[in-house]
């Protein structure tokens, strides 16, 4: 019997601490309508992703995800906080329960979603790739001409790995700097310190955007992997997990449906779209199954968006970064973002 107790004993501690170690995700949702907001880890400052505009605001897609997952919840998009984070800060800060999302430009891969007490939800905020950033005056077209360059990497993230393989791939050699943030690589570029720049191709044009001389840079033509970029949730919780996914979710398919913050309020009063109707809970207790109120969709895409309004605001042609919808189009428009239907 005292053996027995033992184990319980051992079983019962394994469960609360989490047995890798990490802080046990628990009841999300329940702390964070409790404490009546949503603690969002975001990056130290990357323009179209999250950075202070000139009022302090947080703004950009990143930050933008974690206002509609506050809109979800508390029918509020403005109950979030924001922490900065830099890449090596961003899983520690998750696991040890200090934000409840990470919403930072962050690639999903196998074993960041197996092995280290996360979980992503499978909602990819921005399809993405590595890619190269270099001075006009370098006289370089294409990466392959990179031989014995000297180049910024910011650590802590899957570059290192992949530009590693992508230099041994095609035989050329080269030599890394790393630096915490990415500030501080974009200002080695610039000082001559490197010779490139490499990065998520996303990031690369946002730095471009912050540089005393933006079109002396270029970004070179190649795309070396496949950055999957979207928000982290600790593993273990499955039901704030599905509001994080779902939220996502709904942002494209009010997009593909033609719905906007500006006509969502008519269209839930009036629709005769069934499809339609379900989304905006106009029909169904759909938002029942995610703990949330029937117009939770409503409240999303009124005070955030829908995923094109909000790629457009941050990341588009009217934008510094005038990045290009490519893979980030939806299905039917030439891209792959395509959402599975609530129903």
């Amino acid at each position: 019997m005292k053996m027995l107790k033992s184990t319980l004993a051992i079983v019962t501690a394994a469960a609360v601490l989490g047995i890798s170690g990490f802080a046990q995700a628990g009841a999300t949702l329940d702390a964070v309508q409790k404490k009546g907001f949503v603690q969002c880890g975001v990056s130290d400052g990357l323009p179209g992703f999250s950075v202070p505009d000139s009022t302090g605001k947080i703004v950009g897609i990143d930050a933008d995800y974690c206002r509609a997952v506050a809109a979800a919840v508390f029918g509020d998009a403005t109950k979030v906080k924001f922490s900065q984070l830099n890449a090596k800060e961003r899983f520690t800060a998750l696991q040890s329960g200090e934000i409840d999302i990470l919403s930072r430009n962050t690639t999903m891969t196998s074993s960041r979603d197996s092995g280290m007490g996360l979980k992503f939800p499978g909602f990819i905020t921005y399809y993405d790739g590595i890619g190269f950033l270099v001075n006009n005056k370098l006289g370089v077209k294409s990466a392959k001409e990179l031989d014995g360059a000297t180049i910024c990497i910011q650590a802590g993230t899957t570059t290192e790995l992949n530009v590693s393989d992508y230099f041994r791939g095609n035989n050329l050699k080269y030599t890394p700097i790393t630096f915490d943030t990415s500030d501080e690589s974009a200002k080695s570029l610039e000082s001559g310190r490197c010779d490139v720049l490499t990065s998520d191709k996303s990031q690369l044009f946002a730095q471009r955007s912050k540089l005393a001389s933006p079109k002396d840079y270029v970004v070179l033509p190649e795309t070396i992997s496949k950055e999957p970029l979207g928000p982290v949730v600790r593993n273990g919780d499955d039901e704030w997990l599905a509001i994080v996914r779902w939220t996502g979710y709904a942002m494209l398919n009010a997009e593909e449906a033609g719905i906007t913050s500006k006509n969502v309020e008519a269209e839930a009063k009036g629709t005769k779209n069934p499809d339609v109707a379900r989304l905006l809970g106009t029909d169904g207790e759909y938002g029942k199954d995610l703990k949330v109120k029937k117009d939770w969709v409503v409240q999303i895409v009124k005070q955030v968006g829908n995923y094109g309004e909000v790629f457009e605001k941050n990341l588009g042609k009217s934008t510094p970064l005038e990045i290009d919808r490519g893979l980030n189009a939806l299905w039917n428009n030439g891209g792959i973002q395509y959402a599975p239907p609530v129903r």
